[in-house]
């Protein structure tokens, strides 16, 4: 496999566009997260379902939030991928394994993330506490960890599973700008709203939460992708 070409498309117009891509589908997924958030607060008749997801949530503990992730974010966007795409053969079975794998490790990884959060800002959901966490995630462990580390194993994927061609996109130059900061603006565009409400909940509600947003986005996504 080639090289990637390199895009002539500065990184924040390119961050821009997919933004604009995004805006409706992400939409959904913010009204979608705030709508669950008032129901746990507003709605007394919902307050079962969210005690059985934190009870999962806490029994489960890492367990949970890799299994859960793996299914909401690997398993069911690449079965739609797979079934409804009209070229099967760009969803071959073995990517099932990378993406069942990347996104079980993420689960536990995001689950870490909020326990840490909570052990340095806190647990209780307030606007102080939510806005550290959002801040953190988004512009320290998303822009220094989360999405560059993302990029190079989705490179290495879509590389038929060899690092020669991501290293050599790397060495390049202007990686992070031509392939890292358009993903993150047009994340930043959906997801700051979306995990804004996830800290606004308790802590055993917010992988749960997290899942259940995670699953949308990866079907809405996935269907981008398809019709692209």
């Amino acid at each position: 496999m080639s090289t990637p070409t390199l895009t002539r498309e500065a990184p924040w117009q390119a961050g821009w566009h997919s933004a604009k891509l995004l805006f409706r589908p992400g939409l959904v997924l913010q009204c979608m997260a705030l709508g669950l958030v008032l129901s746990y607060y507003y709605l007394p008749g919902a307050r079962a379902g969210f005690e059985s997801l934190a009870h999962w949530r806490t029994g489960g503990g890492y367990l949970f939030s890799a299994i859960a992730s793996a299914l909401c974010g690997g398993l069911l966007p690449f079965l739609y991928l797979h079934f409804t795409g009209t070229n099967r053969s760009a969803y071959p079975w073995p990517h099932l394994i990378f993406f069942a794998a990347f996104w079980a490790w993420k689960g536990a990884e995001v689950d870490l993330l909020y326990r840490t959060l909570s052990v340095l800002y806190g647990a209780e959901p307030t606007t102080a506490v939510v806005v550290r966490k959002v801040l953190t995630d988004q512009f320290v462990f998303n822009v220094c960890y989360a999405a560059p580390v993302g990029n190079l194993f989705f490179g290495w994927k879509d590389a038929g599973f060899k690092w020669g061609p991501v290293m050599a996109d790397v060495r390049a130059g202007g990686w992070y700008g031509r392939r890292v900061l358009p993903v993150l603006i047009g994340v930043w565009a959906v997801w700051i709203p979306v995990v804004s409400c996830v800290f606004a909940l308790p802590a055993p509600l917010q992988i749960p939460l997290f899942n259940i947003v995670l699953c949308f986005w990866s079907l809405l996504f996935a269907h981008i992708l398809r019709r692209g």
